[in-house]
């Protein structure tokens, strides 16, 4: 498994030493990195749970991104995530939390510009997980971005609360969906301020500029 983009392009990561953890592919990092406006992480605070390996946060960091929180609850996935960062240089812009997510959204310190999650497939259903994502007063900013894994034979709602989908891929039996995070505003002019921000950070996503949406995962 390698880093498939930005400054530490083509790096070696460790994989996955759990059975229950699926890595999210090289070609699927690529992709969601492709579709992302740069502006959403490039010196921003990013969040990737149910890390895994920590190649989603990773990616983000070579990209640019200025902090990455890894949350995996996994120990010995956790020493992982600890090790690809030591071996790319990222150690000093990132922490590792072994924390359930639940549990994480209520202590880390929010104001993230863009969240990350591919969580177990086995999982099952992930609109409980979604409202307490778009739920949590300051875990990511206005007009952020999250971006949400989920087998394609299960479909997400269009909206959870503050969050709107903008976007869907599909890669072979994997499905990728963005949103944005727009809490409702009070007066015309914040609205006015949230519709300009959204259309500055979501323009490659309503463009729909990433790789097309046939292939293996």
């Amino acid at each position: 498994m390698r880093v498939a983009g930005g400054n530490e392009k083509g790096r070696r990561l460790k994989g996955a030493v759990s059975s229950n953890t699926r890595a999210t592919t090289e070609r699927v990092r690529a992709a969601i990195f492709n579709i992302l406006d740069p502006d959403l992480y490039q010196g921003r605070r990013v969040l990737d749970l149910f890390s895994g390996t920590g190649s989603l946060g990773i990616e983000a960091l070579s990209h640019g991104a200025s902090w990455v929180d890894f949350v995996e609850w996994d120990r010995r996935q956790s020493a992982v995530i600890t090790s690809n960062l030591e071996s790319t240089g990222f150690s000093s812009q990132a922490k590792v939390h072994r924390l359930d997510v639940l549990q994480a959204l209520q202590t880390l310190p929010g104001n993230y510009d863009l969240v990350l999650m591919d969580p177990p497939y086995k999982m099952g259903n992930q609109d409980d997980l979604m409202m307490k994502v778009a739920s949590q007063i300051g875990l990511i900013v206005e007009g952020g971005v999250v971006v949400s894994g989920h087998s394609k034979r299960e479909d997400l709602k269009v909206e959870y609360g503050p969050l709107k989908m903008t976007s869907q891929r599909k890669y072979g039996d994997n499905a990728i969906d963005f949103f944005v995070y727009e809490q409702i505003s009070d007066t015309d002019q914040a609205q006015e301020d949230t519709t300009d921000k959204k259309s500055e950070i979501t323009n490659n996503l309503t463009e729909g500029t990433g790789p097309g949406q046939d292939g293996n995962k």
